[in-house]
């Protein structure tokens, strides 16, 4: 057969059976703890349209002045989904949230919307498998601090965590990135601050037996704290892989990055 001929073949093949590939939608969850509907993206795998079973779900959280579109504009989802049949599902975290619940502003209650709202919401309307054996997060930046923040404090919800690149001491950049609008001042309210720090939360790392992926670039601004959260970790006795590689504080990290987070979790779940 000549080589044009076996072109012409493929492209009748495709024609007729055209490739499988993951979906990608948008949802709209209403939020009654902070009385907005709030969107998020979720992706579905190449299968879940041809079968009637249940999928494990990771969600991937964005960083500071970001949204729920950051990962998809950055790339293509749906491969990752295809290949570790997963759903995946981007939720929003709010400009500079930090995943937890403000203190002080009403309009941002995060942990409770992830928690209470997505979560739930997902499980109802997705055939994820709502159990925590089937269930992971990570995320870049502040969604790597909110990663490991909201699984620490509710390990009954998630078997495996991830940070990319996570701001894990929020103490340290009291000046910085708007938290003092979600904690206070933190002169004024320094134990505020101390526990909504992770590298302050050892001790529900302890008892949360999860599984652990955290990484970071070594010319990262966050590299330091990284170093200092893993050191706390090992002096603890707490499980986990803990990776730096060359890089910095970019989406060219972070889009690498995932692919090891993901296979983590498939490996995680799997056991």
């Amino acid at each position: 057969m000549s080589r044009s001929i076996k072109i012409l073949s493929l492209i009748i093949i495709s024609a007729i059976v055209p490739l499988r590939a993951g979906s990608i939608d948008t949802l709209h969850i209403y939020s009654p703890s902070m009385d907005k509907t709030i969107p998020a993206l979720v992706i579905l795998p190449d299968t879940y349209a041809d079968t009637n079973r249940s999928f494990p779900t990771v969600y991937l959280l964005h960083g500071y002045s970001g949204n729920y579109l950051d990962w998809s504009k950055h790339l293509d989802l749906r491969p990752l989904a295809d290949r570790y049949q997963f759903i995946l599902v981007c939720p929003d975290g709010g400009y500079n949230s930090w995943y937890l619940d403000s203190p002080l502003d009403p309009k941002s209650q995060y942990e409770t919307h992830i928690i209470k709202e997505v979560i739930p919401y997902v499980d109802q309307h997705f055939r994820s498998i709502a159990k925590k054996e089937d269930r992971a997060i990570t995320g870049l930046s502040m969604g790597g601090h909110g990663a490991l923040y909201l699984a620490v404090r509710h390990p009954g919800l998630f078997s495996a965590a991830g940070s990319m690149s996570g701001g894990v001491d929020l103490a340290s950049y009291s000046g910085k990135w708007e938290i003092a609008e979600k904690l206070g001042s933190y002169k004024k309210f320094p134990q505020r601050w101390y526990n909504h720090s992770l590298i302050n939360m050892i001790g529900l790392f302890q008892s949360a037996g999860l599984g652990l992926f955290i990484d970071c670039g070594v010319n990262d601004f966050f590299i330091k704290n990284n170093r200092t959260l893993h050191q706390k970790l090992v002096q603890a006795g707490v499980a986990h892989d803990y990776i730096e590689r060359p890089g910095g504080h970019s989406w060219q990290y972070w889009v690498n990055a995932l692919e090891y987070h993901l296979l983590f979790f498939s490996r995680y779940f799997k056991q």
